[in-house]
């Protein structure tokens, strides 16, 4: 089984990530990587931290030669800017003169980094986090819960992505189909997997130069305005065998799980697979995608406004997903909140953020899906080596073939 996990916070050393059960044989080296969590850091409306902070990549584990040789994969993404922090963020116990002095700078902004945030920020998880965890502040809360943590799910995309092009010819693509109120029209031919170049370089992700235009205008007048914007990704996933994901249990179902890994990202607020919402306003003779017989036997769809799935499993259409993120919640106008140190009315604390994260979100949505589908296609090929899942895909294939020969 593929399983995965992150530990490491925002300002911490670094953030590491370790992968299971991925099989041997796999093509993957520390550019690759590198690449994706390049990507990450693109798009209009991202804030002054994407200029300093480094993502400084390195392979643990897991790896001999550029390729996997069946042991867990072990990641880590070392953070640039450690030295300003190795007193706060510091693991062992420090003297508490040593949190009294600044980074070296003289600035005021630096002293401020070693106080209590004791003013919870709307939005986040400062508040439940203190409570919940007892802290005495927000800061050991906002460390693990930034958004910083999705550069080590980005990593592991990648190592998933590798899956899933290797042994299924499965290929990912994700883009922007909606910043604050401006989005892409329904009828707009979608990306594809070829168009990766042709996206990156756009500054909003978006496949339509017109509405790109558009977009960026929505962010440079909400910065204008000191005010932050949300938006819906979508990620498509091209070459997906039918019967990834299962009907006979709730937890084990495709949609199920790809619902939850893409909620399990920070500011995710809303997921629909395929036509999802809009499929409740349909009649349904009109929502549900005809099978065709073509070619003397082989099936496909009239549409796919399931999105590639039916009954928790992929039906063999392309798997579409979509993830609404609400706004940034650093609002640079900051919101009103309680001091917890003495119970007065303050306003949140601001600290450097983005105006929009819509675009950097949509990669980390095509790493999670990426995840699933991975996880999905080795539970149903086995296999410890690529060469073994691939062909233990293969026999599974042609037998599906076989079954819709007349």
């Amino acid at each position: 089984m593929l399983r995965w996990t992150t530990a490491g916070e925002s300002h911490g050393q670094a953030l590491t990530a370790l992968m299971e059960g991925v099989p041997a044989g796999l093509e993957i080296t520390s550019e690759q990587i590198s690449r994706a969590l390049a990507r990450r850091r693109l798009g209009h409306g991202r804030g002054a931290r994407q200029a300093f902070e480094a993502d400084e990549l390195t392979i643990l584990g897991g790896v001999r030669h550029g390729r996997t040789i069946g042991s867990p994969v072990a990641l880590q993404i070392g953070n640039s800017e450690w030295p300003k922090w190795s007193v706060v963020m510091s693991p062992d116990p420090v003297a508490p003169s040593a949190l009294l002095v600044d980074a070296g700078t003289g600035d005021e902004r630096e002293i401020a980094r070693n106080r209590p945030l004791t003013r919870p920020r709307p939005g986040h998880a400062d508040l439940s986090g203190i409570l919940k965890y007892d802290l005495p502040d927000a800061r050991s809360v906002l460390e693990r819960a930034s958004a910083r943590e999705t550069a080590a799910r980005v990593a592991l995309g990648a190592v998933a992505g590798a899956v899933l092009s290797q042994v299924a010819g499965i290929r990912l693509v994700s883009h922007v189909v909606r910043v604050g109120g401006v989005a892409l029209a329904d009828d707009v031919k979608r990306p594809t997997p070829d168009d990766e170049e042709r996206l990156s370089a756009d500054p909003v992700r978006c496949t339509d130069p017109a509405t790109s235009a558009a977009m960026v205008a929505e962010i440079d007048t909400a910065r204008k305005a000191g005010d932050t914007l949300g938006g819906v990704v979508e990620v498509i996933a091209t070459g997906v065998p039918v019967g990834l994901g299962t009907y006979v249990e709730a937890d084990r179902r495709l949609d199920a799980r790809l619902a939850g890994a893409l909620m399990g990202i920070q500011a995710v607020k809303g997921v629909e697979i395929g036509d999802g919402f809009a499929e409740a306003a349909r009649r349904g003779s009109a929502a549900h995608d005809e099978i065709l017989a073509v070619d003397g036997g082989r099936l496909e769809r009239a549409s796919n406004r399931a999105g590639g799935i039916e009954g928790g499993t992929s039906n063999g259409a392309p798997v579409v997903v979509r993830a609404a993120y609400k706004p940034i919640s650093t609002v640079p106008h900051a919101l009103r909140t309680v001091d917890l140190a003495d119970g007065s009315a303050s306003t949140g604390l601001h600290q450097r953020s983005d105006t929009t994260a819509v675009v950097p979100g949509a990669v980390i949505a095509e790493a999670m899906v990426a995840l699933v589908l991975a996880q999905a296609l080795l539970e149903k090929t086995g296999g410890d080596s690529v060469a073994e899942a691939r062909r233990n895909l293969e026999a599974y294939l042609a037998h599906v073939a076989d079954r819709t020969q007349w």
